[in-house]
């Protein structure tokens, strides 16, 4: 049974006195948030295609918010250290469940990006690598002195290289461009020499072009993407048009709760085209003020990151918060053909339990790195 004990009410109490509260509220109001647009966006047609109750998927949603939120608490409490000594591992049995994907993965609409848990059915694997990644990669090239440092470098190059390729293969494209731009974030901040990066940045980048090119059959989709970007007539762009018309048609203040008709026309517009839905139906300053939100928590981590003393610290919040910005703009650019279609979900707005989940886990990590004097967190005074 639960122990209730005075030292578990003094290990809550420190936590609440020591957690950064604006952050925590932020993250918890993105989750209402997504919460109320699942509710907006999972309309009774889309249950009625799929031959679902109502608010079959809203429920479904609120179960996932409800272990996002005991995900993100629990992980802020930990003490830091404990997560410093399982990162190896816990990072080792993510890759395994990534390498697992093109063997007994579930295939959707020509990708293969999930695999089906018990407990998780139609679990997305590189929303639990994403925040390990970073924590690895900081280990890697902050803590492990026995190693030179360029050897530190290459071999958070090489776990990089080893991720990316399995992304490629599935295909996920965003997923592969998100991970590049943030390990080239840390790295960068991390004093890097900025020639070799770039010349490692190039290298990357022939060498996706490579596989394109050799290999048209399985990416051929990809240059077939970026070519109907830039000249929509050569392809099929109904979605991020039917998603640019929808933005359009809100407005400023929107078309009313309900009201939108995006999420009756496009496939998983609650997922990949929700910031469309969204300002389709609460209008494009409401889609402002929800990107201010993503800033702020940005803009606060990073005033963390200035006077923090641990380099370790310093580079996870980095990386961490790099991972929620850059894929939040990804998003946005798709919605407003500012860029081309990537399938990339919006953290803990769009409807998915693999992405609820791993942005709980980059949250609540992010939490647990910005408490107050954190290292001596729960050490006897």
């Amino acid at each position: 049974m639960f122990n209730f004990s005075r030292e578990n009410t003094g290990v809550v109490a420190k936590w609440l006195r020591n957690i950064d509260k604006e952050i925590l509220f932020l993250f918890v109001f993105l989750l209402l948030l997504g919460l109320f647009f699942s509710f907006s966006s999972t309309s009774s047609v889309v249950a009625e295609k799929l031959n679902k109750e109502t608010y079959f998927f809203f429920l479904k949603h609120f179960g996932f918010v409800i272990i996002s939120l005991f995900l993100l608490i629990g992980i802020s409490i930990l003490e830091k250290n404990k997560i410093i000594k399982f990162i190896f591992p816990l990072f080792v049995i993510s890759f395994l469940f990534l390498f697992l994907v093109p063997i007994i993965g579930t295939e959707v609409k020509g990708s293969k990006r999930w695999i089906d848990i018990i407990f998780l059915p139609r679990f997305q694997p590189i929303e639990l690598v994403k925040p390990l990644f970073i924590l690895f990669v900081a280990k890697v090239i902050i803590l492990n002195n026995n190693l030179n440092i360029y050897n530190r470098y290459l071999i958070s190059f090489i776990s990089l290289f080893l991720i990316i390729t399995l992304l490629i293969n599935q295909p996920d494209i965003g997923q592969s461009f998100l991970l590049i731009m943030s390990w080239i974030t840390m790295i960068f901040v991390s004093g890097f020499n900025m020639f070799i990066l770039s010349i490692l940045g190039l290298v990357v980048l022939v060498l996706i072009g490579l596989l394109i090119y050799f290999f048209p059959s399985k990416f051929g989709y990809v240059f077939l993407r970026i070519k109907t970007f830039f000249d929509p007539e050569k392809g099929d762009n109904f979605q991020s048009q039917k998603a640019l018309d929808a933005i359009k048609q809100g407005g400023l203040t929107g078309r009313g709760m309900g009201e939108g008709i995006l999420k009756d026309k496009v496939p998983e517009a609650h997922t990949d085209y929700i910031i469309a839905v969204i300002s389709e139906e609460f209008g494009a300053l409401f889609v402002l003020f929800i990107t201010i939100i993503f800033l702020f928590i940005g803009y606060r981590v990073l005033n963390k990151v200035i006077v923090e003393k641990d380099e370790f610290i310093k580079l996870v919040l980095i990386g961490l918060v790099s991972l929620l910005i850059i894929q939040t703009f990804i998003h946005i650019g798709v919605n407003t053909r500012l860029l081309p279609t990537t399938g990339m979900t919006l953290p803990f707005l769009s409807y998915g339990g693999s992405s609820l989940i791993g942005s709980s886990i980059i949250s609540g990590i992010i939490l647990n790195f910005t408490r107050k004097d954190s290292s001596r967190y729960f050490k006897n005074e």
